[in-house]
């Protein structure tokens, strides 16, 4: 059977789910399918029961984020773009609930129906409102079942989509003034938003709104050695998905982790930072994309791929970062060069792409 482009969480690590749930002793809220200390084990690994490491933040923060997803207060995961909040929340739904599927991506094109419910217009012009023919929203669903509902970058909803949220946390129920009823959130119900920091002021959440959410915010990681063993993780996990084999030297994600890292520091050696979002998704991203052309056009892998897809993937057609980045080239890079086969191999790809 041929896998899909990408799994749900429940589906790749089904087995490490099952062998946590049979091994699970601890107690659990009512509705959820493993105990908190489980649902740790998952997202942070535990090598004894053969459980990967699948989050690479701090442990704190998602020990914060179990707790308040056992009180009466939603989670809103936030911070810059790229720094894994979507699949933080998507580990944290799936071990709790068992299913990531009930998500709502947020758009300025959200309606309040996708929130809560719309109809089966065939079904509702033939016999008239009913249950049959309402179609449930991923909430709806979640409510219903005493799940973990999902919606994605919540500021970038209109307000008025914001405030639907409001009864539903507090109250706790949904209701379908059509048919008279109201649907009462079941044990286990709650919602995981997430938001990122570059879309503050888009669409601003009301106080009231964030008196419902337990805020965490996600940072960048700090850690170059554990921005690595991300970045390698992620990229032999998708590269296994299409059954490509290639082996990526630690000399290479080092490269681009220090290049990341010297182009984030704002104010330090004479460097402007860039307008381009530097995050470890960004550099997944480019890592992936520089094994495939290493694979499928039969090349070595060097510096010079590291330039070549961090151009398209990250800088795109900004001119402004391409000055910044050739200032780079030449104020920090070229020394490197003159020691190092792979920053020289990027020096002279970038002078092509930057510095022409």
């Amino acid at each position: 059977m041929v896998k899909p482009l990408r799994q749900r969480a429940e589906q790749k690590f089904a087995n490490e789910l099952a062998l946590l749930k049979e091994q699970d002793s601890a107690p659990k809220p009512q509705g959820w399918q493993l105990s908190p200390r489980a649902v740790k084990a998952f997202i942070l690994g535990e090598p004894e029961l053969g459980v990967d490491k699948k989050y690479y933040g701090e442990v704190a923060l998602v020990e914060r984020a179990i707790v308040s997803l056992m009180s009466n207060q939603g989670l809103m995961l936030v911070g810059p773009p790229g720094t894994a909040k979507s699949m933080l929340s998507e580990l944290l739904a799936c071990a709790i609930s068992g299913t990531s599927e009930l998500l709502v991506q947020g758009t300025a094109g959200t309606s309040e129906e996708q929130l809560k419910y719309t109809w089966n217009f065939a079904q509702l012009l033939s016999n008239g409102p009913s249950l049959e023919a309402l179609v449930k929203s991923p909430i709806y669903h979640a409510m219903e079942q005493g799940k973990i509902a999902r919606i994605e970058e919540l500021t970038r909803c209109p307000q008025e989509i914001q405030d639907a949220l409001i009864s539903i946390l507090s109250e706790k129920q949904l209701t379908v003034p059509e048919l008279g009823v109201s649907i009462q959130a079941q044990p286990g119900f709650n919602l995981i938003g997430t938001a990122n920091l570059a879309d503050k002021g888009v669409n601003e959440m009301s106080s009231a709104l964030k008196r419902r959410f337990n805020f965490e915010t996600v940072p960048v990681l700090q850690d170059p050695l554990q921005e690595r063993r991300l970045i390698q993780s992620q990229v032999s996990a998708q590269l296994e998905q299409q059954s490509v084999s290639v082996a990526i030297a630690d000399e290479l994600v080092a490269l681009l982790v220090q290049v990341f890292n010297d182009l984030r520091r704002k104010g330090q050696s004479n460097l402007q930072s860039l307008e381009a979002v530097l995050s470890t998704a960004e550099a997944v991203n480019i890592v992936h994309a520089c094994a495939l052309q290493s694979h499928f056009l039969q090349q070595p892998l060097s510096g010079a791929h590291i330039a070549q897809q961090m151009h398209g993937s990250v800088i795109k057609d900004n001119v402004e970062d391409m000055v910044k980045l050739a200032s780079y080239l030449d104020i920090i890079v070229r020394e490197r060069a003159r020691e190092q086969a792979h920053w020289r191999d990027f020096f002279e790809a970038g002078k092509v792409l930057w510095m022409s």
